[in-house]
């Protein structure tokens, strides 16, 4: 993880170095002000979140942000009872999909994500995630990247918790990803602009 503390984008404005990746600052830009760290609410949302997240394992977060519309189309815009219905037939249609990313694991994964989620009440997937939220007061302020977490004990039990449920594709590492991006922490630099927005 990178010491670089926030920088100063062309607009003057200060952002979390990832916000401004040369290639694609645009694409990132818009994801870092807009969604990052902002609270998601809502069982589907969130089902999303995970599933984007598992896709993204091993992948540049760029490649998920650059075909997320790809996404949603083929798994029904995440509607959790939608896509717990997925047969085999969806999954081998998904795996010709060239709007997704075509893994089979991750594909079976989100099927069966979808159905480990409708295995909940409604609601009760966003209360199980949101209880890992820790204390934002207890939390350290990050003043650069390499203040930054990929694990912590929170992302641990949420994992765990999660597997116990029957998702997949959602160890520690991909759970702290799903909490910041969630806002279950805010992980915005002390100097990034959005930081006091989230």
């Amino acid at each position: 993880m990178s010491a670089q503390g926030a920088v100063a984008g062309a607009d003057g404005l200060a952002r979390c170095p990832w916000g401004l990746e040369p290639e694609s600052m645009a694409d990132y830009r818009e994801y870092h002000d807009t969604e990052w760290g902002r609270p998601v609410r809502g069982d589907d949302a969130l089902y999303e979140r995970i599933c984007l997240e598992a896709f993204q394992s091993g992948l540049s977060w760029l490649t998920i942000l650059r075909r997320r519309e790809g996404f949603r189309a083929a798994f029904a815009d995440f509607r959790i009872k939608a896509v717990a219905e997925f047969t085999e037939a969806d999954e081998q249609r998904l795996l010709a999909d060239p709007g997704i990313i075509r893994n089979r694991a991750k594909i079976a994964a989100t099927v069966g994500n979808a159905r480990a989620a409708a295995e909940l009440a409604g609601g009760e997937l966003e209360e199980l995630i949101w209880s890992y939220a820790p204390d934002p007061v207890a939390r350290p302020v990050p003043h650069t990247m390499a203040d930054v977490p990929a694990i912590t004990p929170e992302s641990t039990a949420l994992s765990r918790e999660l597997k116990k449920r029957g998702f997949r594709f959602v160890g520690p590492t991909t759970a702290y990803a799903l909490m910041q991006a969630c806002g279950l922490v805010n992980d915005h630099l002390a100097d990034c602009h959005v930081r006091d927005s989230v």
